[in-house]
């Protein structure tokens, strides 16, 4: 199913069919404990959606491709490269357990090698960052959130990683952050997936910014916020595969736009929501999805197209409990 517009869908997988190319970078490695210069798988790839808009001045997110090159295998020396100032692509080999939620500086490319890369026990926080891109990751047991995208952070793109367990949040955008992508995850074992806008308070902040796009993600029995969003206009979660969400898909709250389209939502009893909790109504408008065992969406007023910022194409809807889980998650990236 194609709507009037053109694809732009760069770097990203398509069902099996892997588009990323692998980066081949020159240049000399500068010394490092414990970390060693590799080429990096999907690095050179580049963010779609809102992540990929030319706006705040940068052109789309490209994130460390500019920097070296880097192979790290504990959390002392990971930490230290995400809280340098110069661009990196910084490789995860293995399981990095880290707590709390740590920074990550701007400029930064943070990609798993293999499908076992993986983040424990803590989380990665952008605050008053740009151009960072985080892929083919593993998130597991987070104590706090396990993304964090926060206070004017601009230009990040999440793609193909894995999030469970988390003790609060898995994905949170707030404070202001804009320009977002958020593309090919897979969520499960977790109850608030994600959350759009800090508080019902914090409009003053977050009206006109929270700029976000949402697609071919694979919601695999999380229970609710698909995401769950305040303020923020537009946002775009298209091509998205709900399967058994127990207490919701999309809610658009406090006056949020946001277009729902092309989704498949099976067993899912409230697949939108316009309002939710406390929180008053938001406008969302649905189109071209298929609802399987699932109840009637919420609908509410007009919302700004995304098409006025990005081209896209939409892959037919009935085919995503095909396409997503083939293509999301971690071992993905060529």
């Amino acid at each position: 199913m194609t709507r009037d517009v053109s694809l732009t869908r760069r770097g990203l997988l398509a069902g099996t069919a892997g588009t990323a190319a692998a980066l081949a970078l020159a240049g000399q490695a500068h010394s490092a404990p414990r970390a060693a210069p590799r080429s990096a798988p999907g690095a050179a790839a580049t963010a779609d959606g809102f992540a990929g808009v030319n706006a705040l001045g940068l052109d789309g997110t490209t994130g460390g491709i500019a920097g070296e090159v880097v192979t790290v295998s504990d959390a002392d020396t990971f930490l230290d490269y995400c809280d340098r100032n110069e661009p990196y692509v910084i490789q995860v080999q293995g399981t990095i357990a880290i707590t709390s939620k740590q920074g990550v500086r701007s400029d930064k490319t943070i990609v798993g090698l293999g499908p076992d890369a993986e983040i424990t026990g803590g989380g990665l926080d952008m605050y008053r960052r740009q151009n960072v891109i985080i892929r083919n990751l593993r998130f597991t047991g987070g104590e706090d959130d396990s993304v964090s995208i926060q206070q004017d952070s601009h230009h990040i793109w999440i793609d193909h990683c894995a999030f469970t367990a988390g003790a609060d949040g898995l994905i949170d955008i707030v404070r202001g952050a804009d320009y977002i992508t958020v593309s090919w995850n897979h969520f499960h074992t977790h109850s608030k997936t994600m959350l759009i806008g800090h508080s019902d308070a914090n409009g003053g902040q977050d009206t006109g910014k929270l700029r976000v796009t949402f697609h071919h993600n694979f919601f695999d029995g999380t229970e609710q916020r698909h995401p769950r969003v305040r303020f923020a206009e537009p946002v775009h979660v298209f091509n998205n595969y709900y399967r058994d969400n127990a207490l919701y898909g999309v809610a658009s709250t406090e006056d949020a736009g946001v277009l729902v389209e092309g989704n498949y939502f099976e067993n899912v009893p409230h697949p939108i929501y316009s309002g939710y909790d406390e929180s008053g109504p938001g406008r969302v408008v649905e189109r071209d999805n298929v609802y399987v065992g699932s109840g009637t969406p919420e609908t509410l007023g007009t919302v700004v197209e995304p098409s006025t910022y990005y081209t896209y194409t939409l892959d037919d809807p009935q085919r995503l409990p095909e396409i997503v889980p083939a293509g999301a998650g971690v071992g993905r990236v060529a």
